[in-house]
């Protein structure tokens, strides 16, 4: 069986998760510890990122590279046209979406958390004690906003960030007005790499991630609440009702609607 090295929260995992399940293929994800992990991934792929897909002895890293063996290894529901004026467009809708929705939308989901202390707290992996959610959750919006400082996150950053987003948020809108797909009338590796990347703007309302109800629907206000992107939304999770299988399709080691943790052995 295939087997999945990730982080449940990476939109680039979710990416990855959603074209497996698109193509009908079973996999196995396994939950990478931050930190010890990592490391141990290094040792068997050369760098510490995820989703790393392992099929047999071999390991695939970065997900368009996951999504093109995939795509040679398993030609079921190709996910690259062959029309050459098709193919351009789909690899890169892909890569504007892996470099601007995928970067951005995690500066984003930072304004959120930043937000809201309940919001951050159920956004930690459901293994953590209560008394660090608690420790976590009583941490001051304004300092955890100076915090983001740290790791790049200025306010102004921020901003830059999403208001980036809301006009590639409106160009999406605007492209799929009369499309079921953003290119052509099948989905396509673009439609997989916008629609899995969006998570981290507004979760699924569905369970379709390890995440509490209490967030499910729920994601960055300024974009979540304004009613002119809506349609993108709506389009994400019909594409997600036809193609994503819900978390209690599965069964893994411990919970039915979780991934196996694991160090890496």
């Amino acid at each position: 069986m295939l087997e999945l090295y990730q982080f449940e929260l990476s939109q680039y995992s979710e990416k990855v998760r959603l074209i497996l399940d698109y193509k009908g293929l079973e996999y196995r994800k396994i939950e990478v510890t931050p930190g010890v992990g990592q490391v141990e991934l290094f040792r068997l792929t050369g760098q510490r990122q995820v989703p790393v897909l392992k099929d047999g002895s071999r390991y695939i890293v970065d997900s368009t590279e996951i999504a093109k063996y995939l795509d040679s290894q398993y030609p079921v529901r190709p996910l690259i046209p062959t029309d050459p004026k098709k193919r351009g467009l789909c690899l890169m809708m892909e890569e504007w979406a892996d470099e601007s929705i995928g970067i951005k939308g995690r500066k984003a989901l930072f304004s959120a958390i930043s937000q809201s202390q309940n919001f951050r707290k159920s956004l930690l992996p459901t293994t953590t004690p209560d008394v660090l959610k608690s420790l976590v959750e009583g941490v001051p919006n304004d300092i955890l906003r100076v915090l983001g400082f740290g790791v790049g996150y200025s306010p102004d950053v921020i901003r830059s960030a999403i208001a980036d987003l809301k006009q590639d948020l409106e160009a999406l809108t605007l492209l799929l007005a009369d499309s079921p797909y953003l290119v052509g009338d099948e989905p396509t590796l673009a439609d997989f790499a916008v629609a899995g990347l969006s998570i981290l703007l507004k979760f699924p309302s569905d369970p379709y991630l390890n995440l509490p109800e209490t967030i499910r629907g729920k994601g960055v206000p300024e974009l979540v609440d304004n009613p002119v992107y809506a349609p993108f939304f709506a389009w994400r999770d019909r594409l997600y009702a036809q193609y994503r299988k819900p978390l209690l399709t599965y069964t893994t080691t411990g919970s039915p609607s979780a991934p196996t943790s694991i160090n890496i052995d």
